[in-house]
């Protein structure tokens, strides 16, 4: 697709269509919306818009399918796959304006919200009125809600209560060609033919724009107890996760976190942790429900398998403040990590009793390749977020074989039984490594339907495959 498309004229149509105040070529605006979270990646849109009705959103996807125009739908740019890069410059559709949580329907335990909500601003609503909206991405607190759905993301709490696919009712989506349908319906069962709203999330904005979101809730549960145990090394950490599942409890949160990234996160966060010196990863639990006595029963029983798998101390979190710091020490981790050095952070899936093979594979590439690594993420699903250091690895090392063991990170990954992403998606920087996975046909099926629904290839061009 050619770029540089949007001439004098077909600007003065978006404005048309959009109004002057949701229309952005100045260069602070530019800039702003030429990167994500991903790495330090840069590509310039041409525009931006900041359409603030679903009929705007249609109107702009309709005149770029007719002259032809990349469009990058944005949410709040907190994503680290690339899928928010205008790779083809052309135009950038921010939906920050897209900000109203538009009903809490408490009768039906639903609610639907526009996808520039902030995610913890929308858990916190419905938590006002004793409801879960469960989703909660460790970016919750600046990721918008429309960004959860195009990536099909999870969070802690996915182990029990299930991913942003398990809340998704129904979607509003704005079609490249300029229609504005209801994917489904704002019911809890749904038999009536393809199934168009679990096929548009996670499709990263190549499909359509979503423009409101019909989600499930459910009653918030009123207690809840967070503990932390650490063992003398990751292999043991990881391998003590099935064996909770195995032993009949289900954690609302199973989190693993690496020593280095433990001690980075209290060097910049100033979290306070008495960090012993065995200790070198940590398995960081939580239990919920309605009855006090069943939840410590529980913790119990839990205690009692990681007694089996070399653990060296649980510490149970006795106050609000204390379970705070523990979930802001494994929150901050990312951030903790990219402060520190230069890193690449990837996102890989494995089913939970592959773990220990998992983490022990990866040392050992980056062993080979001379690369550090801080692992953590929500073991509980299987899925482990690899951060990739630089450290002492040289520069033309870091750019010219860096994939390579990056590859090998993936197909080990895959000959694990997993797959390439749990929860960031592919976006652009990804998509390379697909066909570890993916076979020809798989790339057949997805650009059928890419095609179908948009034939002229303007929605979030270069993202996936």
């Amino acid at each position: 697709m050619d770029c540089d498309r949007i001439t004098p004229e077909i600007l003065a149509l978006f404005i048309q269509a959009v109004g002057a105040d949701a229309i952005f070529t100045n260069e602070e605006s530019l800039e702003k919306y030429s990167h994500d979270e991903t790495e330090d990646l840069r590509f310039y849109p041409e525009v931006v818009a900041k359409p603030s009705t679903p009929e705007q959103v249609a109107a702009l996807l309709k005149l770029c399918n007719e002259y032809l125009i990349p469009v990058t739908p944005r949410g709040a740019g907190t994503g680290l796959s690339g899928g928010a890069l205008p790779v083809n410059k052309g135009l950038v559709i921010a939906m920050e304006r897209f900000n109203q949580i538009l009903e809490i329907d408490e009768a039906n335990l639903q609610a639907t919200v526009q996808p520039g909500v902030i995610t913890e601003v929308f858990m916190n609503a419905v938590a006002e009125k004793g409801l879960l909206y469960p989703v909660d991405p460790a970016s919750k607190g600046s990721c918008f809600i429309g960004g959860n759905v195009a990536h099909g993301s999870g969070g802690p709490r996915v182990v029990k209560y299930g991913t942003i696919r398990e809340y998704v009712l129904n979607l509003q989506v704005a079609l490249p060609a300029g229609e504005l349908i209801w994917t489904g319906a704002n019911t809890l069962k749904y038999a009536s033919g393809y199934n168009l709203t679990q096929l548009m999330i996670g499709s990263e904005g190549t499909l359509g724009i979503v423009t409101a979101i019909v989600v499930k809730l459910i009653p918030k549960p009123t207690h809840d107890v967070s503990m932390l145990a650490s063992f003398p090394d990751n292999e043991s950490a990881c391998a003590a996760v099935s064996a909770i599942f195995r032993a009949g409890i289900i954690p609302s949160a199973l989190e693993f976190m690496e020593r280095t990234g433990v001690a980075w996160v209290m060097e910049h966060e100033g979290v306070v942790f008495d960090l012993k010196d065995d200790a070198q990863a940590f398995l960081l639990i939580e239990v919920d429900g309605n009855n006090p006595d069943m939840i410590f029963a529980d913790c119990e029983k839990i205690n009692t398998v990681l007694e089996s798998f070399n653990c060296l101390d649980v510490l149970l979190a006795d106050s609000a403040a204390q379970k705070e710091e523990l979930w802001r020490m494994r929150r901050r981790m990312g951030v903790s990590v990219k402060s520190n050095s230069v890193y690449k952070e990837e996102d890989t899936v494995v089913k939970r009793a592959e773990l220990p093979n998992l983490i022990r594979g990866i040392k050992e590439i980056g062993n080979r390749y001379g690369f550090e690594s801080v692992c953590y993420g929500h073991a509980g699903d299987g899925n482990l977020h690899v951060n990739i250091i630089k450290g002492s690895m040289s520069d033309y090392d870091w750019k010219n074989k860096l994939n390579d063991g990056i590859r090998e990170i993936f197909e080990l990954t895959v000959k694990l039984g997993g797959t390439l992403s749990g929860e960031h998606g592919i976006g652009y920087v990804q998509k390379a490594f697909m066909p570890i996975k993916y076979s020809p046909v798989h790339f057949a099926l997805w650009k059928g339907i890419k095609q179908v629904f948009d034939p002229h290839n303007i929605l979030n061009p270069d993202k996936i495959f």
